[in-house]
């Protein structure tokens, strides 16, 4: 895998628009989407008041989960220096697996000057309450990571930075805010399982 070749292909090329909204959909049974898009921003200080940015996005390749492809660029150094201080925010289509979740959190317990947000589309794997899937969202909280389910504004902030829109505002799918909501109200329950029953009877106010 050309990790270099790959990032710079993905900086200079935006993504379509019908690809975006394919791929970041937030249907609850999202059928026939097996590949994993991840939107990146990485900002570095580089001097007590100076940052520098990079943006671009990534997509599963050769049977690699995109969240390692994108470690993979950094250990290769396309996006990554040892001494700057790193703020790295994720627009993924999918909520990472177990594994992914797990070298994300070793990765990272190693690099402390490197914090991640990650906005996710949709929870991949995370309905059984004995899933994996969840244990590993729940691995990265606590290795402060913060996750986030993606909202309009979100979406918004994605089809103007990610997506060849050329000027055309983004329309919001039917069903975007109740799902976001109703998969923030999932997210909560798996990392803050405590709070649920608050959670249920806000939810219950705003009627959904």
């Amino acid at each position: 895998l050309d990790t270099m070749k790959t990032y710079f292909l993905c900086l200079s090329v935006l993504l379509a628009q019908k690809k975006f909204i394919y791929h970041y959909k937030n249907m609850r049974w999202a059928k026939g989407r097996h590949e994993t898009y991840l939107c990146f921003v990485v900002k570095r200080r580089v001097g007590p008041n100076s940052l520098s940015f990079d943006f671009g996005h990534l997509r599963n390749r050769s049977g690699c989960h995109v969240e390692l492809l994108f470690l993979r660029l950094l250990e290769a150094g396309a996006l990554y220096s040892v001494g700057l201080c790193y703020s790295v925010t994720w627009f993924c289509s999918w909520s990472p697996c177990s594994d992914c979740s797990y070298r994300l959190a070793q990765f990272l317990s190693q690099t402390p000057n490197l914090r991640l947000r990650i906005y996710v589309s949709r929870l991949y794997f995370c309905d059984p309450e004995d899933s994996s899937a969840r244990e590993g969202l729940r691995m990265l909280q606590r290795a402060g990571v913060q996750i986030t389910v993606m909202n309009y504004e979100d979406y918004f902030y994605c089809w103007q930075t990610f997506v060849a829109c050329r000027q055309r505002v983004f329309k919001a799918w039917d069903g975007l805010h109740q799902n976001s909501v109703q998969l923030a109200r999932k997210l909560n329950d798996i990392l803050q399982p405590g709070e649920a029953e608050d959670w249920g009877d806000a939810f219950e106010l705003l009627g959904l």
